[in-house]
């Protein structure tokens, strides 16, 4: 989380702007695969969000586990407020604008791991969230929860964050707040197979967010869709969202992205750890006239990449992002089904050919109705599970293939029996969350019941 000195050279050239891409490129044997899983804390006896301070609050738990479990506390500033938790490993806990809790989980080579270290981040939240009377929600937007519930976490790009985006998309405040994602975090091998990569889930990111639609309540009612979540990223930010049209053209490189990259405004920049807010002016334009004296560097630019959100996200990995997050049972579903597609060759031809010939308005078209319809989307003529049930295959495919990594030799494809299910039968997990809600004599409860994740 700190930079590296060569971070804080001046950007001079073209290369530099290319050079987190291209120094990212990776020979297969290195890949691993890098999992995002946020979740609300929820205070059992008001059915209130867990804030960040106070006693209960989001502190109190970082103390906990810094103090029984090994992490290292991590401050913006060293008279700053706590923001996230370190471990040597590279996995980190951090917080979202409302208080989400994120573990960003270490470099593993298989899908099991990445369960083994979600469950065992679980089971270390467990005695505390008892002892506090706090519960975990896997959903992708929060079933209960008004915008003026939540307290604001600390982080300097949050404070900026809240007064820029509000300016460009109506629910800005919503995404920040009350929403929760699964994310994964994938390898490329030269910048054709990140191109290839892309592309394709690009392409597919409107079927994966109906296959992962888990938010169908708001406020403590069913809002008529599957995923808020999804809803709500229709109207953040269409500077810095959506598609990157881009990357769709056969020829797409890296210097397509930086291109698109280039004219999306920015949020900050920081020397010496604080922000200084140079909110609406572009990179193009900061690398060419710099802002208040100070000059673009390596650092302003990595900054600048993480604040950009498509659905899919280039930068020294390629993030799938289009997704809620899920409950216990599918919350590995997601980092299986894109490493089943994206670290097989066969199964990456196999998406190219499921795609072949789509273009980027009509899928932005039906992005546009996912989050209301799920697999019952219709596409190209046909129900939009059946490309999900293609999806799912290909997948399994590629992780049978893969089975050799494993030092037991146990399957990953058992992390998509539930999602296979799920599809076959054109449900989406809010679908399955519900199924006879109508029978609850008290919804609230039987929402907060069925959100709550296990351990």
């Amino acid at each position: 989380m700190t930079n590296e000195p060569q971070d804080l050279e001046p950007i001079r050239r073209r290369d530099d702007l290319v050079a987190p891409f291209a120094s990212a490129c990776k020979p297969r044997d290195a890949w691993r695969i890098g999992p995002e899983m946020e979740k609300f804390g929820l205070l059992e006896a008001s059915r209130s969000p867990l804030h960040y301070s106070g006693d209960p609050g989001v502190v109190r738990v970082l103390d906990d586990l810094a103090e029984k479990f090994g992490w290292e506390p991590w401050r913006e500033l060293p008279e700053g407020p706590v923001v996230a938790l370190t471990r040597p490993s590279g996995a980190s806990v951090t917080l979202e604008p409302g208080g989400q809790l994120e573990l960003s989980g270490a470099q593993s080579l298989t899908v099991h791991e990445v369960c083994g270290e979600g469950r065992a981040h679980m089971r270390e939240l467990g005695p505390v969230s008892r002892a506090l009377g706090i519960r975990w929600l896997g959903v992708g937007f929060h079933p209960l929860a008004s915008r003026a519930d939540f307290e604001w976490v600390p982080k300097q790009r949050y404070g900026i964050m809240r007064q820029y985006l509000p300016t460009r998309g109506a629910h800005a405040l919503d995404m920040m707040l009350r929403t929760c994602t699964v994310q994964v975090n994938l390898d490329y091998l030269s910048e054709a197979d990140a191109m290839r990569k892309m592309r394709v889930s690009l392409a597919l990111s409107p079927t994966t967010t109906a296959m992962f639609a888990n938010s169908p309540w708001l406020e403590g009612k069913p809002h008529g869709g599957l995923t808020y979540r999804g809803r709500v990223w229709l109207d953040v930010d269409p500077d810095r969202s959506g598609l990157v049209p881009a990357l769709w053209k056969p020829t797409a490189s890296f210097d397509d992205y930086i291109e698109w990259a280039l004219d999306v405004p920015m949020f900050l920049i920081k020397r010496e750890g604080r922000a200084i807010a140079n909110t609406g002016q572009t990179f193009r334009s900061f690398a060419k006239s710099g802002f208040e004296g100070h000059t673009a560097n390596a650092a302003d630019w990595k900054l600048h990449l993480n604040t950009l959100f498509p659905e899919v996200r280039l930068k020294n990995t390629i993030e799938v992002r289009g997704a809620d997050m899920q409950s216990t049972d599918m919350a590995c579903a997601l980092p299986a089904l894109w490493t089943g597609v994206l670290y097989d060759e066969q199964a990456l031809g196999e998406a190219e050919a499921l795609i072949d010939g789509w273009t980027h308005d009509e899928v932005a078209e039906l992005r546009t109705r996912v989050w209301r319809d799920g697999l019952r989307s219709r596409f190209r003529g046909r129900p939009l599970a059946d490309f999900a049930s293609r999806l799912v295959a290909i997948a399994e495919g590629g992780l049978e293939r893969r089975r050799f990594l494993s030092a037991s030799g146990n399957d990953e494809r058992v992390h998509l029996a539930r999602l296979k299910q799920l599809v076959g039968d054109a449900k989406t997990p809010a679908d399955a969350l519900l199924e006879g809600m109508d029978g609850e004599k008290d919804p609230v409860a039987a929402m907060v019941e069925r959100s709550t994740l296990r351990w």
